[in-house]
């Protein structure tokens, strides 16, 4: 088993906690109550249902400790934990994220795929739509290639739209990314980024969750572990997001968590702007360029970053000798328009071209 989280508990204690975990109706705060008043899981487990009753905790919780199903559920994690990279991380332990472990309901079991090291890393949250634009997920890719090249684990849901172009621009560049799944490891969802997890795992991130090993895309579990995304990070920006989308949950669980709120406004015609106006207009920070991000966090950025790459980028070169519309600069680069569009946003969030009446131009580097 890897030693990283267990050091200090005994097998039998690690397999009681992985059976309380797995009980009914049984959430974070149950499970802490339940340590403080019995000192451990293992009698926790052992006491009458009475004194579960006194503790609050429902009947349905303390009638399925004996159940089969909760002592093999228990056993299947133990087996898990003996595979490569694969950990359990504990709430009372030293390797637990010291930032998650402020929050009120942070989880006592995390289970992580990948590098559980990573976490106390700084990080940084972004999230919003689901169903994003194409120049949403443009300027998603492009904030998270800028922050992952600052030395910011990039921390989101592993969700379709903006968690996933996030996620992907941070390999991208060499950077690491924490995935936050609302399932079980063991049933990975969305199916469709079951590669991308794959991809981060293999290349040194990690992609975690709260839940039992085979819980399933219930709909209460994503709002849940949206405090995860929050708690783990020293900020959460919203790149779009419309006013249902779960991403304000995130950003207001942020807010009550102390931690940084940064929004991407957008066109005032576009839904999926509206829910970052909104939040602008409840105090979280405006967000045009990385700078406006990197001022708020300039003492948590890494003191190494990558070597910068010495090749001029051969849009930056064409600018360089004469201004160009987006168009032109598609034809004289041989590049589809979108392609250019996209690298343009980036290079302009890098501080490399600036756009004026219409036209790109170079920026001079001093």
């Amino acid at each position: 088993m890897n030693p990283i989280n267990s050091s200090e508990i005994s097998p039998a204690e690690l397999e009681a906690r992985l059976r309380l975990h797995r009980l009914p109706e049984l959430g974070p705060k149950r499970f802490h109550v339940l340590i403080q008043a019995f000192g451990c899981a293992s009698k926790a487990l052992s006491a009458p249902a009475s004194a579960w009753r006194s503790l609050g905790v429902p009947a349905i919780s303390a009638d399925a400790r004996r159940s089969p199903q909760i002592r093999d559920g228990a056993s299947a994690a133990l087996a898990w934990l003996e595979r490569p990279a694969q950990h359990l991380l504990m709430w009372d332990q030293p390797e637990y994220p010291a930032l998650l472990a402020q929050i009120d309901d942070a989880p006592p079991l995390l289970f992580v795929a990948g590098d559980p090291d990573i976490l106390e890393k700084p990080q940084l949250a972004m999230v919003g739509s689901r169903r994003a634009s194409r120049p949403g997920m443009d300027t998603a890719a492009a904030f998270s290639r800028s922050l992952a090249s600052a030395g910011f684990v990039i921390t989101s849901g592993l969700a379709l739209g903006i968690d996933g172009a996030a996620h992907q621009a941070a390999l991208e560049v060499g950077g690491r990314t924490v995935g936050v799944l609302g399932t079980g490891l063991e049933n990975f969802y969305p199916q469709r980024h079951r590669k991308l997890a794959a991809a981060m795992i293999a290349q040194g991130s990690a992609v975690i969750s709260e839940f039992p090993l085979d819980a399933g895309p219930q709909a209460g579990n994503f709002p849940r572990r949206n405090r995860i995304i929050s708690g783990l990070s020293l900020g959460v920006l919203v790149v779009e997001a419309s006013m249902a989308s779960g991403s304000l949950i995130t950003a207001r669980l942020a807010a009550e968590q102390g931690r940084e709120v940064y929004a991407i406004p957008g066109s005032i015609h576009h839904p999926g702007a509206k829910g970052c106006h909104q939040l602008i207009r409840d105090g979280a920070v405006l967000v045009e360029t990385i700078e406006h991000i990197l001022e708020a966090l300039r003492g948590w950025q890494a003191l190494s970053r990558p070597a910068p790459v010495p090749i001029t980028h051969p849009l930056v070169a064409l600018l360089h000798a004469a201004p160009h519309t987006s168009e032109a600069l598609a034809i004289a680069s041989g590049r589809p328009l979108s392609q250019v569009l996209a690298t343009l946003t980036e290079l302009e969030l890098e501080g490399k071209v600036i756009c004026e009446s219409g036209r790109w131009l170079a920026r001079c580097q001093v």
